[in-house]
């Protein structure tokens, strides 16, 4: 059997990319669209568990469906050009290549708004998975030999446990560092410029 080469993960809401004007922007459509109240501030500040889960603060659950699929027909209008790149991110990816290694973005968002992100921000990566969360990450990372995943969420943390991966955090996301560390991350970064130094050091051999 071959090994996979050297892969790294990274979350993308928050940790790749500052996606809360994009995201408050299209929410705030959504309510003008639908006529429902939605706090597009209080959903920026808690970016990261999947649409279904906000949608839920603000529809009844026989809506959902519908009401998320027109989210993301509206999301490509309103959310890709406002959605800026977090400091690190491209430092971090070349970073990675430079070690001969793969960047596999593993995100909870709809696979093809994802990548309109990443093609407009000039962060493609070699590897893109949507739709997992949590533990389900873990999944993803599993079947591309990910030894590292980088994220902001608890979440994030979990689903790196899940694949038996080193859990990198940055508090860049709503969860505070000392949170982070608390849910059992392995380093805890201010951002992510701050992953290449700590990459330098990790053995990928």
């Amino acid at each position: 059997m071959i090994a996979a080469p050297f892969t790294v993960g990274f979350d993308l809401d928050m940790t790749l990319i500052d996606s809360r004007p994009g995201v408050h922007a299209t929410m705030t459509e959504l309510s003008r669209e639908t006529g429902v109240h939605i706090d597009a501030d209080a959903v920026v500040g808690r970016l990261g568990p999947p649409l279904d889960e906000e949608l839920a603060y603000w529809f009844p659950a026989e809506d959902i469906p519908a009401v998320g699929d027109r989210y993301r027909e509206l999301y490509p209008e309103f959310a890709i050009e406002p959605t800026t790149a977090m400091p690190g991110a491209a430092e971090s990816y070349a970073a990675v290549r430079a070690r001969g290694g793969r960047v596999l973005v593993v995100t909870a968002k709809y696979g093809p708004n994802a990548a309109l992100h990443l093609e407009h921000l000039g962060l493609v990566p070699d590897l893109l998975v949507g739709w997992h969360w949590g533990p389900k990450k873990g999944e993803a990372l599993l079947a591309h030999g990910a030894t590292v995943y980088v994220g902001d969420h608890v979440a994030d943390i979990r689903g790196a446990r899940a694949a038996g991966a080193v859990a990198v955090s940055v508090a860049t996301g709503p969860v505070p560092a000392a949170d982070l560390e608390a849910a059992g991350a392995d380093v805890v970064l201010a951002d992510l410029r701050g992953f290449p130094a700590w990459l330098d050091g990790y053995p990928t051999a």
